[in-house]
């Protein structure tokens, strides 16, 4: 835009001095009300140093305007000649909108911005009283109540107070609005009045003088009798007044609202009376109250009405605040808390939210809390409700380390006085940074950020969330090091009993053992130690993140014990992001994981980078552990080597699992748990496919050298031929032999049992590896049958014996090992059998019912639960196979898709063929993968396969921490599986006896 002359510098300078809007901008200059000032560059100086200049200018052509005749000239000259005056005016206007608005409205009330004194610079209780003392109705309040605010606020903007200042200036403010409140009530009711007497509790941020511009002020009112007045009378009168106040307080006007009171922190909350006797406040939390009612009373101040009843309500709960880490169930409240407060964020503002957001305000004093509350019982000095005051005091006793500490106060009083200037705008009450451009350069030039607000505010706002995010697990777990490592001569630190104190509060329930293992690790100068002392803070706050953090932590000890001396373990963790956290996950979430790292330490080195995790393919896992046998002197010697091979493989699958389904801090939990199933289940039946083939080399190798006298194939059916394994589950095979041209048929015979029974027994040879169990049950007529046949007799068997039953069960036969091209002829022969043309006939399917029922009323076990038994459970994995088998014996000889071995694979296809409908197809797959996943849970967990879920508290947790339900939800998870299983159920009636 080009102006021509005067407009034309004016333009510039305009732009230069911070307006976004210049055009505008020089209008308003030119304003009449501002005809005496408008060319003073003291005045544009002035507007150019403040938040929004166009918004600091339109409300002051507001006010001037606003003046009389008489007043407007005080104004400008004031403004002109007096610097305190003119920058918290002008501050004021730039900073709040709201704030302009009420200027405007009350042209006079500048006049509370001139300072006469250097001691009305800060103002107190008193001042503010008095400052109230007018208002004698709810319109009056409100009008005085923002003159005061008027006054906080420039002294915030121009940076006379700091933010923990403003705070309890505000918590001030706060204090002189109940008081005022109560008073105008009580004039209204004097009756009321002289019959009872009320105090009021302030709760909160208020309580703990450190409130917000915009917040509600939470409180609790404790009534009695005055002058021997019956009791029950005094509380309802008392009642009347409380209703009263919050009203006064709460309700809108043309002057706007003051702050919402909320009395929902009381006993029962909103469901509970509104006001109690102290009598009846005590019984309630000495017999009802939970944890967290507890910690919120740690603010709890005595603000209003009868001081004596006041202080008598702080002497009478102040006992119970400090004995609540004693409390039976503090360390599970304490940690639903800690994890209900992200969880409750809607997902499209957790990236905004200053407050309760990771690495927000909530962390801070979530965590200075617990450590009061842990430690405050046996030191008094914690004993504050202002968050700054008790993190100094932490520091100055040891509990946090000093830099920790000033890190998080710095971070702490950033974000509070992000929130300060984000509430003032509008004097809305909100904790969301704002997204609008416009927004963010106000909000950053308020924070004193004036070469690239924007981009400064934001980087600024990211450092100090990520300092607060990792010092809110750090300053739990720092000093416990300190209690227990060699410490620089004078150094405060915490004495061990207090160091258990902490960890019994983060979940560890034998504090002690944990302490030994901290001892043992981080001790001495050696520089092993120095890492451990660096590593540990992070890592016991990943363990206490688990549902074992005392099996996390020793583990972690027998690790470092096993690989202390290796040069590259410590450095990996140390220098590898990602290697710390996923050792962690695994060491904590169950036994098998740990154990199978335990018999080979080295495979930690797995779990530095994301390709340490991919699955191996199977070729290359077959490549490897045929190359081990072949160099091994013994089949014994081989064995043991393909062995290994598959304990690390075991082990690479079991922490992939872990890790994708847990998460990472920077990865977050798979969401696809269709996908984690699918990638177990392929990984451990190739792995078990690659055993196998290698306890056949070493079997053959040592009778036969190169040649076997009969060729001879293992076929995998059930699960493993399904590529469905689980980490407990059997490997279900035939045998298959055919004798080689020239060989007798009972040599022949003979070698292969010879072959069969060599590999069975170098398999389950004890060792520290986990045995491999070969159950070939499922063969034709069971465990009565021959363990192999040739091919030749299985096609005689098949075609004079065959049941419908072993025709279901060849559905998922798969040629694992062995002789190729005799697999794939014993597949082509049976083909015929599991996929019948025409489908199956009435008879084969009511006798694949009678079966199936037959099976659930005889083979679920005593005592079980059929709605939680994964396998022969109501809507479980049973109930699902057969329903898809049923359906591929009787439509796989028309759609190809269904010649699959695999489960979801062929659910898909009878989907896409039209057989399942969407909506039920979904159903039954998502039932599927629940119950196989609950059962590698188990595994997980317990490290012995099982159907149904653990009874044992932690090791129910654990398997709900691997589905993603958080600590302390087990009911929900329960409840789930019920109910999406009772769904599966529907569908199975409906397709597989009905269908």
């Amino acid at each position: 835009m080009t102006v021509p002359g005067r407009r034309s510098s004016t333009f510039i300078r305009l732009l230069r001095s911070g307006f976004t809007d210049p055009s505008t901008a020089a209008r308003l200059l030119d304003a009449d009300a501002l005809a005496s000032v408008r060319t003073d560059p003291v005045l544009l100086d002035a507007l150019g140093a403040t938040a929004d200049p166009d918004l600091a200018l339109l409300g002051l052509v507001r006010l001037a305007e606003a003046q009389t005749e008489e007043d407007r000239p005080v104004l400008l000259d004031t403004l002109v000649s007096a610097k305190p005056l003119r920058d918290r005016l002008l501050g004021v206007l730039g900073a709040s909108e709201a704030l302009g608005d009420h200027l405007a409205r009350h042209p006079r009330d500048w006049r509370s911005l001139v300072t006469y004194e250097a001691a009305d610079l800060h103002p107190g209780l008193p001042e503010f009283e008095q400052g109230l003392a007018d208002a004698h109705d709810p319109v009056q309040l409100r009008v005085s109540y923002r003159r005061c605010l008027l006054s906080i606020a420039a002294r915030d903007v121009c940076g006379t107070t700091d933010v923990a200042q403003t705070a309890a200036e505000l918590a001030d403010l706060a204090t002189a609005t109940l008081r005022a409140a109560l008073r105008i009530a009580s004039a209204a009711a004097p009756e009321d009045a002289a019959r009872c007497r009320l105090a009021v509790i302030a709760m909160g941020k208020c309580g703990g003088n450190e409130l917000n511009y915009v917040s509600d002020v939470d409180v609790i009112f404790v009534g009695d009798s005055a002058d021997g007045a019956d009791e029950g009378k005094a509380v309802q009168a008392a009642t009347r007044l409380a209703s009263h106040l919050m009203r006064i307080c709460s309700e809108t006007t043309v002057e706007g609202t003051i702050w919402p009171v909320d009395a929902n922190l009381r006993p029962e909350g909103r469901n509970g009376p509104l006001v109690r006797t102290l009598a009846s406040h005590l019984a309630y939390y000495q017999r009802w109250a939970k944890t967290w009612e507890f910690q919120a009373l740690l603010k709890a101040r005595a603000v209003a009405g009868d001081e004596t009843l006041g202080a008598e309500y702080i002497e009478a709960i102040s006992p119970l605040v400090w004995q609540a880490a004693e409390r039976e169930n503090f360390v599970p409240d304490v940690q639903k808390m800690r994890r209900r407060v992200v969880d409750n964020i809607p997902a499209a503002q957790v990236d905004r939210e200053l407050k309760l957001g990771p690495g927000g305000l909530r962390d801070v004093e979530f965590a200075v809390q617990l450590l009061q509350l842990v430690h405050g019982r046996s030191d008094a000095t914690l004993h504050s409700g202002s968050t700054l005051d008790a993190l100094h005091a932490l520091a100055a006793g040891g509990y946090v380390g000093r830099a920790d500490a000033a890190q998080l106060n710095d971070a702490y009083r950033f974000l509070r006085a992000m929130e300060h200037r984000i509430q003032l705008y509008r004097l809305r009450r909100t904790h969301l940074v704002p997204e609008d451009e416009a927004d963010l350069r106000r909000l950053g030039r308020s924070m004193g950020l004036r070469t690239e607000p924007v981009a400064e505010l934001n980087k600024a706002w990211r450092r100090h969330a990520s300092v607060v995010r990792r010092l809110h697990e750090k300053l739990f777990y720092r000093p416990l090091l300190d209690a227990v490592a060699q410490l620089t001569p004078g150094e405060t630190r915490l004495s061990p009993r207090a160091a258990g104190q902490r960890l019994e509060a983060l979940g560890y329930a034998d504090p002690v053992a944990a302490l030994r293992h901290l001892e043992a690790l981080s001790s001495g100068v050696t520089r092993k130690a120095a890492i451990q002392r660096t590593l540990l803070p992070v890592m016991l706050g990943w363990f206490a993140d688990s549902a074992d953090p005392d099996a996390g932590l020793l583990n972690f000890r027998k690790v470092s014990d096993a690989l202390g001396k290796t040069p590259w373990y410590l450095r990996l963790l140390r220098d590898e992001g990602a290697a710390a956290e996923n050792l962690a996950r695994v060491l904590s979430a169950g036994r098998l994981a740990p154990d199978l790292l335990l018999r080979a330490p080295e495979a930690v080195a797995l779990l530095g980078d994301h390709e340490g995790l991919q699955p191996r393919t199977h070729e290359a896992l077959e490549q490897e552990v045929l190359a081990a046998v072949g160099r091994a002197a013994t089949p014994e010697a081989g064995v043991a080597a393909a062995r290994g091979v598959r304990r690390r493989e075991l082990f690479r699958t079991t922490a992939a699992d872990i890790i994708g389904s847990y998460g990472t801090e920077d990865k977050p939990a798979e969401e696809d748990h269709g996908a984690l199933v699918d990638r177990v289940g392929g990984a451990v039946s190739d792995l078990t496919a690659a055993t196998i083939a290698g306890a056949l080399r070493a079997a053959v190798q040592d009778h036969w050298g190169d040649t076997l006298p009969t060729r001879f194939a293992v076929i995998g059916v059930g699960r493993f031929g399904g590529h469905e394994l689980g980490y407990g589950s059997d490997a279900d095979v035939l045998f298959v032999h055919e004798p080689r041209a020239g060989v007798d048929e009972q040599e022949a015979a003979k070698a292969a049992q010879t072959v069969i029974s060599e590999m069975r027994r170098l398999l389950q040879l004890p060792t520290a590896d986990p045995p491999l169990l070969i159950d070939a049950d499922l063969r034709p007529e069971g465990r009565s049958g021959p363990l192999v046949r040739t091919i030749a007799s299985y096609a005689a068997y098949y075609r004079r014996w065959s049941l419908t039953w072993e025709s279901q069960a060849l559905l998922r036969a798969q040629p694992v090992a062995g002789d190729e091209e005799l697999g794939r002829r014993f597949i082509e022969l049976i083909d015929p059998l599991r996929y019948p043309v025409e489908g199956l006939g009435e008879d084969a399917v009511r006798e694949i019912r009678r079966l199936k029922a037959r099976m659930e009323s005889e083979r679920m076990p005593r005592g079980a639960d059929s709605t939680l038994h994964t396998k022969l459970g109501r809507g479980g994995l049973s109930d699902v196979e057969w329903t898809v088998q049923l359906i591929q014996m009787r439509h796989a000889w028309a759609e190809p898709g269904l010649r699959t071995t695999r489960t979801r694979d062929a659910l898909a296809a009878a989907h896409a063929a039209g057989l399942i409908p969407t909506e039920e197809a979904q159903i039954l797959d998502e039932a599927w993968v629940l119950a196989t996943r609950v059962r590698n849970a188990v595994m997980l967990v317990r490290g012995r396969a099982g159907d149904t879920f653990p009874t044992e508290a932690r090791e129910l947790g654990a398997v709900g921490r691997y589905l993603g339900y958080a600590e302390g939800t087990a009911g929900e998870m329960l409840d789930d599986y019920r109910r999406i299983t009772r769904r599966a159920r529907a569908v199975v009636d409906e397709l597989f006896y009905s269908g």
